[in-house]
């Protein structure tokens, strides 16, 4: 999924250009105190049908406890939601909460779009530290991660048994066992299965990156890695295209448009993809198959050295524009450590970050959120640092990871060229944000 918003866009955030209030239901009816003396917010996130009935569900529970409070709400889809939201916020019409994601995080914070969350007085006693630390940035909290997730990879058990081929031992395997076994299962389906698809986003090449001792971003906000270990990322992709263990890149980029339900893995033609832990029950859903989660392989064949790490699934932020921002601020608070709330919300947004809230969910957990839960608390032990989150500036860096991976896959470009020209790229993304 991807958003045409643009440096440009989120340079005119603070300048209180005219503009449409697209996410907005009318200009500043947040901002009003109702003759009743209530107070209403604009709560602004993006999801489907299921998350928004939920949502809406959270909401209406805490507007009964809070009749002081009212809540506007603002459901959108990824697709427009940024573009949405750098418009309304430009024109200084935010919402008073938001829904973050977290390579967004540092470009509205950092210019002065969301409050410092630390000087609200949200509770954050049971909140875990780790995940506190995933919402800072310049020494302020800008958001709360809303849950836990980990990019892992999901192997479909009737792939696996319909080629004929056991799955492996996630503890110990490297990238080289995981190729050969994907070109294994390729070829058992003689055309109709593949083996693997291409790990090719931000997050895939933030695991390459830690199994080579470096990151994607350093904690100043510079990118932290070498030109050549980036070349060697898109050399093992090259690697699984020439060895047919990942689909060919024409038949990888329509599936990279597809929907769940008409991809290779959603039809059972694919026996390993990567995906995010939070969406194991809607590909067991879509497939009608058992799915195991895997750790990623590694090049030394041990857990602790995969580079995996806990990230936020996304955040709840507070808009800098609010003129309510203590309402805001328990609004926030409700979503974060209310244990009702949590029976609501469950793990749709991540394994919660309040022990409590947790605690109390998980004897109503689904199968497949218990075996989510499980999954995280089994590699927790090996997650030893998490990234710096993406700085100002980065927000395109996936889509420019994604362009130089299919110039890689249909021959536009060498792995070597690619990373080169991905380098350059980055850079000029990071200082032009500097101006």
């Amino acid at each position: 999924m991807r958003s045409s918003i643009n440096r440009r866009q989120f340079g005119q955030l603070l300048l209180g250009t005219a503009a449409v209030g697209l996410l907005a239901t009318g200009c500043g009816k947040d901002t009003e105190q109702s003759a009743d003396g209530s107070v209403t917010l604009g709560f602004a996130w993006w999801g489907n049908e299921f998350l928004n009935a939920q949502t809406n569900q959270a909401t209406a529970a805490f507007t009964k406890a809070n009749p002081g409070i009212k809540i506007d709400p603002r459901p959108g889809d990824w697709a427009s939601y940024w573009d949405k939201l750098a418009t309304v916020t430009a024109g200084k019409d935010s919402p008073d909460v938001i829904q973050m994601d977290q390579k967004y995080i540092a470009e509205y914070g950092g210019r002065g779009a969301l409050a410092d969350l630390s000087t609200l007085g949200v509770d954050i006693t049971g909140i875990d530290k780790a995940a506190l630390a995933t919402g800072e940035y310049s020494g302020k909290q800008y958001g709360f991660s809303t849950g836990q997730n980990a990019l892992v990879v999901m192997a479909n058990t009737a792939v696996f048994k319909e080629a004929g081929v056991d799955l492996p031992d996630d503890l110990s395997w490297t990238w080289d066992d995981y190729t050969k076994l994907a070109a294994k299962i390729t070829a058992a389906g003689k055309g109709k299965l593949f083996g693997a698809s291409y790990g090719n986003n931000e997050s895939s090449l933030i695991i390459w990156l830690g199994q080579h001792g470096e990151q994607l971003y350093t904690d100043d906000g510079q990118l932290g890695f070498k030109e050549e270990t980036a070349a060697k990322f898109w050399d093992q992709l090259k690697l699984q295209r020439d060895q047919q263990a990942s689909p060919p890149a024409s038949i990888n980029s329509e599936d990279a448009s597809a929907s769940l339900e008409s991809s290779l893995f959603g039809t059972n033609r694919l026996a390993m993809g990567w995906s995010w832990t939070n969406q194991l029950a809607s590909l067991e859903s879509a497939t009608g198959s058992e799915i195991k989660m895997l750790r990623a392989p590694s090049l030394k064949g041990t857990a602790k050295d995969n580079g995996m790490y806990d990230k936020p699934t996304m955040y709840w932020a507070v808009s800098a524009q609010s003129k309510h921002p203590k309402e805001a601020a328990a609004f926030v608070d409700y979503l974060l450590n209310n244990v009702d709330a949590g029976k609501i919300l469950m793990t749709d947004r991540g394994i919660p970050t309040n022990s409590a809230v947790l605690t109390a969910i998980t004897p109503g957990l689904k199968p497949s959120d218990a075996t989510v839960v499980a999954f995280l608390a089994d590699i927790k032990a090996d997650i030893t640092v998490a990234p710096p989150i993406p700085p100002v500036g980065a927000s395109g860096m996936q889509d420019s990871i994604i362009r130089y991976t299919a110039d890689v896959l249909f021959d536009k470009s060498s792995p070597e060229q690619a990373a080169k020209a991905f380098v350059t790229e980055a850079q000029g993304m990071l200082d032009s944000a500097r101006k």
